[in-house]
């Protein structure tokens, strides 16, 4: 069995998802942390002077910072008002794993006619390693879980839709962070990737994308059942 670290979660190649100096990255990651976990509200205003005194640096790194955070999403920028946080609301999350729907069974699709046995083999290695993990590092399962589809979409000629998808897939990473999976979640990734894998070995396109549609779904109302929950919770 491969090492777990051989199966990181990287963008796809030609995709740069950071595009920052090394503080400009640095930024980034504590910034977006501070939104996701609340520490920054939603709609709140992101002066850069504020930020960079808050973070002892200058104000280019937290430009940069924020301009990564906007092409994920997590920031806003309006006319005579600046930056703002976008709120990660259920709408938002809807809207993005919606669009995942539409284009991840167009991605599976090609890939299943382009596959080779090295592909097919480094999917099932993936999944033995999610398996052994069994959804004990919660971190760690959705590295792996990143890294699986990623064999599959990294080498698509339409490189703004892996982009869109890598994006998208990151933010839902990021808010899925939050909850726990439940059990019936958990059995339906095992089996899901496991019939997955079986229809791309027998070359069933089209019940490949069908399957990673549904699978896809099921992810984000699995994350705003969730959503809620946590509202409900907090409102009652």
């Amino acid at each position: 069995m491969a090492e777990t670290d051989d199966f990181k979660a990287k963008p796809p190649p030609g995709i740069d998802a950071i595009g920052a100096s090394n503080e400009g990255a640095s930024l980034y990651e504590l910034i977006r942390e501070d939104i996701i976990e609340g520490r920054l509200a939603a709609n709140e205003r992101l002066v850069v002077t504020d930020l960079a005194r808050r973070h002892g640096t200058s104000t280019n790194p937290v430009r940069e910072a924020l301009q990564l955070l906007r092409g994920e999403g997590f920031v806003i920028f309006s006319p005579n008002r600046g930056a703002r946080v976008r709120p990660i609301d259920q709408d938002f999350v809807r809207d993005i794993y919606e669009i995942g729907v539409l284009i991840e069974p167009a991605l599976t699709r090609w890939f299943v006619g382009m596959a080779t046995g090295e592909d097919i083999a480094q999917l099932e290695r993936i999944q033995g390693l999610i398996e052994e993990n069994n959804f004990a590092d919660t971190f760690r399962h959705s590295e792996l879980d990143t890294a699986f589809h990623t064999v599959m979409y990294q080498r698509h000629y339409n490189r703004h839709a892996a982009e869109l998808w890598w994006k998208h897939r990151e933010v839902l990473r990021a808010v899925s962070r939050r909850f726990n999976f439940t059990l019936a979640r958990r059995a339906a990734i095992i089996r899901e990737h496991r019939e997955l894998i079986a229809l791309i070995k027998a070359g069933e396109a089209d019940k490949a994308a069908e399957l990673i549609s549904r699978h896809v779904e099921g992810s984000g109302r699995h994350v705003l059942e969730h959503m809620r929950a946590r509202n409900a919770a907090r409102a009652g």
